[in-house]
């Protein structure tokens, strides 16, 4: 089974002593317009707005796995869910390390929900990303299923040229260094500059521009000044692009 290997000593293993991947620590100097060549897109809360209502069914069905099927408490399940979360990146991560869950058979009982009912083909999205001329990859902590279902409820079919997904990264999740160095590893990127992610979770931005990624904060909830560049929506996908397709970053000060 997925996951019972693993161990804590692994999952906290140092970003050098993976995959030789530089981590940029001083302030990076963006100021020059630059072209991307790679362009990798969080799925959920990134690709459809965050107000769905997807990530909110799968948190039930979350709570609802932890409860029936590793017998957590229902009063402890949210306390605990929320420790995983932050010690070990995602809550599959903690619970196949402390419970040997097997990680196919949670990811599809927490993905087992309609999206139909919560998501609708985006066709302007589509045109807009369609537009690029970068390479479009997907790059998330759930499963390449749940990532194909999700691309088809938006009828983004034939957009992204790749799906990294949590059994890719095996046995690491983001926002550790490790996954990030596993993804790049699989895109063939060997410079990471040249790449831009969108997301919206801080903690993963953090963590994708210390490995010199050109970051973008999607979301209108809250302050994030850790990203290059941030946009309310992928509505806005086409501010950040001169007509060129290059951007202009500018460096923190």
């Amino acid at each position: 089974m997925i996951g019972q290997d693993l161990n804590v000593q692994m999952i906290h293993l140092a970003a050098a002593d993976f995959i030789n991947f530089p981590i940029y620590v001083g302030n990076l100097d963006y100021t020059q317009r630059m072209k991307p060549e790679t362009l990798i897109f969080d799925l959920d809360d990134t690709l459809y707005p965050p107000d769905s209502g997807v990530w909110q069914r799968i948190g039930e069905r979350i709570n609802l796995y932890m409860h029936t099927k590793v017998n957590i408490p229902l009063a402890e399940v949210t306390r605990i869910r929320e420790a995983y979360f932050h010690e070990y990146g995602t809550t599959l991560r903690g619970l196949q390390i402390l419970h040997h869950v097997d990680a196919l058979d949670y990811l599809s009982f927490v993905h087992d929900i309609p999206l139909q009912e919560y998501l609708k083909p985006n066709p302007i999205l589509r045109s807009r990303l369609a537009s690029l001329p970068q390479n479009k990859v997907i790059f998330t902590n759930a499963d390449r299923a749940h990532a194909e279902r999700v691309i088809d409820a938006l009828d983004l079919g034939g957009i992204f040229e790749q799906i990294i997904d949590i059994i890719a990264i095996h046995p690491y999740c983001k926002p550790q260094p490790e996954a990030f160095q596993i993804a790049l590893q699989k895109l063939g990127i060997a410079d990471p500059s040249r790449c831009v992610i969108f997301e919206d979770s801080a903690r993963n931005l953090r963590t994708a521009r210390s490995l010199g990624l050109i970051t973008v904060f999607v979301g209108s909830n809250g302050q994030f000044s850790g990203a290059h560049l941030r946009i309310s929506s992928l509505d806005e996908l086409m501010k950040i692009f001169k007509p060129d397709f290059s951007l202009t970053i500018r460096g923190e000060e």
